[in-house]
């Protein structure tokens, strides 16, 4: 048989804290032999349109083949 269920108003103030500000998401609450003992929030990000894609600038595309060189060194020295 299930014990009976108890609410405080502090766990009733921590709850409406994790549920307010969310716009898209979800709050589990998490109860163990009839009391509240954890509760997680989930709060997810929408974007409306699609993603655009965007070329990379010449100083990202010049960090990317020094980072390609930098690990192609790395690889040279450990096989050495």
């Amino acid at each position: 048989m299930a014990k009976p269920f108890e609410v405080d108003q502090q766990w009733l103030e921590r709850i409406a804290d994790q549920v307010s500000g969310i716009h898209y998401g979800h709050v589990t609450i998490t109860v163990h032999d009839g009391r509240i003992v954890q509760i997680d929030r989930t709060e997810r990000t929408r974007y409306d349109g699609p993603s655009q894609k965007r070329n990379p600038s010449e100083s990202e595309q010049q960090q990317s083949k020094q980072r390609e060189s930098q690990a192609a060194s790395e690889a040279l020295r450990i096989v050495q």
